[in-house]
């Protein structure tokens, strides 16, 4: 029978990574948080923003006519937006996901995490509404809801995990905004289908590649043997060099199909190495989200 003290002993080590992983997120978010500045744009809200000339269409009830009595033209007195947004995260739990090419860089799966939840707790700051799909839950703003994302990214995942992942959203409001997060080495099927139906809902978002750096130096030579992360596949070869050239072509051909496959349907694409800087793609992310097409 379990005793007390080993229950708590079991529960703290569970517990653990928790407060790790969220204590990292929130201080690179606040690194790059921009100050409280609100959904710069215009819209729906009670904050004055700015004034800016009246054009044709606006309505007359629009018009702030003690500013215009001060000039020639006519002026729209525009409130700052303050609709939230629905944000959805999909972060790739794939096995390839687990790959670093070196004891000192984060692996693929590491970095696409910290990010995620980085940006989350900016969005939420800024009173946006986050879901992350694996949870399957609605979009919320609490911080019960980054505590939610943060315990599902230090669970374990287990050996039945796919050797590459597929983005599944169930649930996607209309018009709202996603972002997908992955080393897209597998199939772009199911990313093109996802990508499809998000685009007849009115979603726009944007597609993040994360690579090691070795996956996109290739910097191998002589006898080598290539495995995937959970061993399905396997190839070796005396002369690796000799492969190089055509795992580049076809690695720009993979980004050439994802950056086409982002504009086609109004979304953004960026690829990410571990070996840089996580506080750039971070301020990149969240600069691609906050973005109005």
């Amino acid at each position: 029978m379990t005793t007390p003290a080993e229950l708590r002993q079991r529960a703290e080590a569970l517990a653990a990574p928790l407060p790790e992983l969220l204590a990292e997120a929130e201080h690179l978010a606040q690194a790059v948080l921009l100050g409280a500045h609100g959904r710069r744009r215009a819209g729906m809200g009670d904050e004055f923003w700015q004034y800016r000339p009246a054009r044709a269409g606006d309505e007359a009830r629009m018009i702030d006519w003690r500013r215009s009595a001060r000039s020639d033209a006519h002026f729209v007195r525009e409130k700052e937006w303050q609709a939230a947004q629905a944000v959805l995260l999909w972060v790739d739990e794939a096995q390839s996901m687990g790959f670093a090419s070196g004891p000192d860089l984060p692996s693929k799966a590491d970095r696409a995490r910290l990010l995620a939840l980085a940006v989350s707790v900016l969005l939420i700051r800024g009173g946006e509404r986050v879901a992350l799909a694996a949870l399957g839950t609605r979009p919320r703003s609490s911080q019960l809801q980054l505590l939610r994302i943060a315990q599902h990214f230090t669970d374990e995942v287990g050996n039945e995990a796919a050797e590459y992942g597929a983005p599944v959203i169930r649930i996607m409001p209309p018009h709202s905004r996603a972002l997908f997060v992955s080393d897209f080495l597998g199939d772009l099927a199911p990313v093109e289908a996802q990508l499809t139906r998000a685009a007849d809902r009115g979603v726009k978002g944007v597609l993040f590649q994360v690579l090691d750096p070795a996956e996109e130096a290739f910097p191998f030579n002589g006898r080598t043997i290539f495995q995937s992360m959970g061993g399905t596949l396997r190839h070796e070869t005396l002369k690796a060099g000799d492969l190089r050239d055509r795992y580049l072509q076809r690695l720009a051909a993979r980004k050439g199909q994802l950056a086409d496959l982002a504009r086609a349907t109004g979304w953004q694409y960026a690829c990410h190495h571990t070996a840089d800087s996580a506080q750039s793609a971070l301020l990149w992310l969240y600069g691609a989200l906050e973005r109005r097409r």
